[in-house]
């Protein structure tokens, strides 16, 4: 059998093919379930794959392919060579209708290969980078920086390279050696690496799949770049200059300046209306949702004394296994703590609040101020997780949220949530609930105010307020008073957290 642009074929219907890709495929391939892969593989890498034009490379596109016979031809959206392709925006999940263009990895004009990245773009849940799926030169941009993109509308057009005359005998292609194996390998693979990255490459005219990443998973980093550089030009990227500083004004002699008459201000600036997109438009879904909740709310402060001194008797060992220890893994552990004695609190209420669902894990919420605007990513099972390994996921969490790398993943699935309004400023909120979650926590400022212990004596306590929110449809008042008064006594009495825990 034969693999052509349009499918399957016998010999004699390959040879009537002038000027098109055609692939011999051995009986082996055409046993195996996933043949349409091992196709692209056995063309690449083996050498008893016969080829009437060996240059050629075959592309397949997303839609599933569909083989009930070997007579019958094979429906795919390969690529024809020399012809100007519309590259669209696939479906990127989770409903998603469309997103915002962020950045341009290309221009007009620009050679790139599959898996090279095009663009990135953001939806209101996450960035995503689109890649190519092509090999070609791109001939149009259908966006500019921060237009809204929609799923399956054109992207950019790419240019596929042009076919050449070559014979049309069938010739055997010979068997690769471990090291082009290898290369090749590399280069079909997906490229990894972070937009500050890519742009670097941009900028000197790299081809990302030509590098070997030395990171984690083959991953690209700074370095490897400017290492690649140098191996081919010879030459070191020149460092940033310097600003150079200025002596300071030499100060005006004494002397009377007489007083201008001045004259009142004129404003000439503008107003500016823009759409609400990205982050701030899921809010606003949202929050239109959540404020249908009648909303409970409940306060009380906490002293944090104890925990302060354990937290600076535990910062070293935490430095010393490379994680930042903040106050919030232990105020996360405690909400867990108190959630196995109060299930109700871990729960979701369909759209009509119909049904209640009790949920299983303890997936909490961290609200975070980002530059793209409120995001919640979310600890997953903190009920079975140590101090450390929720420091650990909240410092990966904090790393990727500031530079809007949060996956989809990161983003759903809560339970629970807490926010630390404090880190700000504030020492009372009215924490707003996201549905469909039933409650909500927010935390004031750590502040050192006199109080008065058992004995009467003043003394330096670390007080911090927190403020409760619960859907009233289902959360009385009683319920979430005992839940805080369990979550403040883990807090003031650390040690006491040791009896509950698995």
């Amino acid at each position: 059998m034969y693999l052509t642009k349009s499918g399957i074929c016998h010999k004699a219907v390959a040879l009537q093919m002038k000027k098109r890709n055609v692939f011999y495929l051995i009986p082996q391939v055409l046993l195996q379930h996933n043949f349409l892969e091992i196709c692209v593989r056995y063309f690449q890498t083996c050498g008893n794959v016969h080829v009437l034009k060996p240059n050629y490379v075959c592309f397949f596109g997303y839609p599933s392919f569909k083989y009930s016979h070997p007579h019958h031809f094979l429906k795919t959206t390969a690529a024809l060579r020399g012809q100007v392709v519309q590259f669209k925006l696939s479906d990127i999940g989770e409903g998603i209708r469309e997103v915002t263009v962020k950045e341009w990895y290309v221009k007009e004009g620009d050679t790139v290969s599959q898996f090279d990245s095009i663009c990135e773009v953001q939806s209101d849940k996450a960035s995503v980078t689109i890649t190519s799926r092509y090999d070609g030169v791109i001939k149009k941009l259908y966006y500019n920086l921060d237009d809204i993109a929609y799923v399956g509308k054109p992207l950019v057009d790419i240019e596929t390279e042009a076919l050449k005359d070559s014979e049309e005998d069938v010739v055997e292609t010979p068997a690769v050696s471990h090291d082009e194996h290898t290369h090749q390998e590399i280069k079909g693979r997906k490229t990894l690496a972070t937009p500050a990255v890519r742009r670097l490459a941009m900028e000197n005219n790299i081809k990302l799949s030509e590098v070997v990443g030395s990171g984690k998973d083959g991953r690209i980093l700074k370095e490897d770049i400017l290492n690649y550089l140098e191996k081919q030009t010879g030459a070191i990227l020149p460092p940033s200059p310097k600003a150079e500083i200025m002596p300071p004004p030499p100060k005006p002699k004494d002397m009377t300046i007489p007083i201008p008459v001045s004259k009142p201000p004129v404003f000439t600036g503008k107003d500016k209306t823009e759409p609400i997109k990205g982050f701030q438009k899921a809010m606003v879904k949202t929050m239109s949702a959540a404020l249908k909740i009648p909303h409970f709310g409940y306060c009380d402060e906490v002293d944090l004394t104890e925990l302060v001194k354990l937290r600076e008797e535990l910062k070293p060992i935490a430095f010393a296994r490379g994680i930042k220890l903040s106050f919030m893994p232990f105020f996360l552990k405690a909400v867990s703590l108190g959630l196995l004695q109060f299930p109700i609190l871990n729960a979701s209420v369909d759209e009509n609040c119909q049904n209640i669902t009790y949920k299983a894990s303890h997936n909490i919420g961290i609200a975070m101020d980002t530059e793209q605007g409120l995001i919640v990513p979310n600890v997953k099972n903190v009920q079975i997780c140590s101090i450390f390994d929720i420091a650990t996921e909240l410092n990966r969490l904090q790393k990727l949220g500031s530079v809007g790398q949060l996956s989809t993943t990161d983003l759903t699935g809560g339970t629970f949530t807490l926010s630390n309004i404090g880190s700000i400023g504030g020492t009372y909120t009215k924490p707003v609930i996201l549905p469909p979650e039933v409650a909500i926590g927010a935390l004031g400022s750590i502040k050192a105010i006199p109080r008065f212990n058992q004995k009467g004596e003043v003394y330096k306590a670390q007080i911090v307020n927190v403020s409760w929110s619960a859907d009233h449809r289902v959360i009385d008042g009683a319920t979430m008073s005992r839940f805080s008064n369990l979550w403040k006594s883990y807090l003031e009495n650390p040690a006491f957290m040791l009896l509950d825990l698995k």
